[in-house]
């Protein structure tokens, strides 16, 4: 084998893990093979299936597809396959070229498996709804190689093998997590010393982007961010507008360590905070602080959810500016990419409110403190595990507004 780059790397012992846990869903429900499609989408969310199970990933332009038999060789089919993934890792050694005809490279390893009365599972299928997903990921074209290859086959949505897989994390994963919660935590600590009366909001963005980045994050991140007087909604990136002394800037920052992606939502005031937030920050420190205790297995993310409402209900000030606030819970899986489940104020599917915690899963846990008139909105999250004495903290910094020196 080829000489290995210097990146970090899970262990094999962790990829031996993953293997027989996948394996075990695989045999209870008859499946020969899964087949993991190429899908850069969503900040490379939604590669997270392929390279949770062959390691092969870490870049923008990584399209890479897998086809995991229940036993036998793992393959990796990559464009510009050697030396990119041949290289970086060591837990997938039968990696092929695609040339960016992937679905018939997948056809190809599942003529080889002799699956043609089989039962092949597809994760993205779009059958059974994924995190962000209700349609699926797989490419039309590439799904219809496959299915004109194989019309005697059987074609499963395994879409929920790996979700149910990738919620609960290992001790590996959880450092690894807990390593790019500091490079979070890193990148914070510049936007809060770049965000000066005057700066641009393009460069502030910017300082963040390399405190993270030169700690060590893959690109690309998920990143919104927006900045103004009172924002309560973020845009997908920053504007060319100058800081303002009183200004709030609110964003979502998330690291990239090894492909997993922890979160952080801080925020950063310029020069001086906002006496509404002062308050709000007040009661959503008491949201945070009374759910984390109910993050424990066996709780359910709808119970989450109205815990979330009473509690604010309760620590809501009588008068003031922060008088009758309400609570949102926001909370979704961090990991190897699009992991659930997730609740938004507007993402509440019924499936993903099911979800019962178990130990180990990993969330960026973010609810929102909100005046009675809509008007203002306080959110700060860190990534946390859940364990059986509550929610535990990956990040280190104040639970608290940040202040720049203005």
């Amino acid at each position: 084998m080829a000489e290995l780059h210097q990146y970090p790397r899970f262990s094999l012992a962790e990829r031996d893990r993953r293997w027989a846990a996948v394996r075990a869903k695989m045999a209870e429900q008859n499946l020969d093979v899964i087949v993991t499609p190429q899908n850069t989408g969503h900040s490379m969310d939604f590669q997270a299936n392929t390279r949770y199970l062959t390691h092969c990933g870490g870049g923008g332009d990584a399209d890479i597809a897998a086809v995991f038999p229940l036993s036998g060789a793992v393959t990796a089919i990559a464009t510009s396959a050697n030396p990119r993934w041949t290289t970086t890792q060591e837990w997938t050694t039968d990696v092929r070229e695609a040339r960016r005809e992937y679905g018939a490279r997948i056809v190809d390893r599942l003529k080889e498996l002799k699956v043609d009365n089989g039962r092949i599972g597809i994760t993205g299928l779009g059958e059974v709804e994924g995190t962000r997903t209700p349609e699926g990921t797989i490419l039309h074209g590439t799904w219809q190689r496959i299915r004109d290859a194989f019309p005697n086959a059987t074609l499963v949505d395994a879409t929920p093998i790996l979700v149910d897989v990738r919620y609960t994390k290992s001790q590996e994963e959880i450092d690894v997590l807990t390593k790019s919660m500091e490079i979070v935590e890193e990148g914070y600590k510049a936007e809060i010393a770049a965000a000066k009366p005057g700066a641009r909001d393009w460069d502030v963005w910017a300082a963040a982007q390399y405190g993270m980045m030169r700690n060590g994050s893959e690109m690309p991140v998920h990143c919104n961010w927006i900045s103004g007087k009172n924002p309560v909604r973020t845009l997908t990136r920053p504007s060319m507008r100058l800081l303002e002394y009183g200004d709030l800037i609110i964003n979502e920052l998330e690291a990239n360590w090894v492909g997993y992606r922890a979160q952080g939502v801080q925020p950063v005031f310029v020069g001086t905070a906002n006496p509404v937030h002062q308050e709000l920050i007040k009661v959503q420190r008491e949201i945070f602080n009374r759910l984390m205790e109910r993050l424990k297995p066996g709780v359910t993310v709808k119970e989450l959810a109205e815990l979330t409402i009473k509690t604010a209900e309760s620590a809501a000030p009588k008068s003031g500016p922060a008088a009758g606030a309400r609570g949102d819970l926001n909370m979704h899986g961090r990991g190897a990419g699009d992991d659930g489940p997730i609740i938004t104020a507007h993402a509440k599917s019924p499936r993903q409110l099911g979800v019962t915690l178990q130990e180990n899963m990993v969330y960026i846990f973010k609810p929102s403190a909100i005046t009675a008139d809509g008007q203002s909105l306080s959110t700060w999250g860190d990534t946390i595990v859940v364990t059986a004495n509550g929610g535990k903290r990956l990040g280190k910094r104040p639970h608290d507004l940040a202040v720049s020196g203005g």
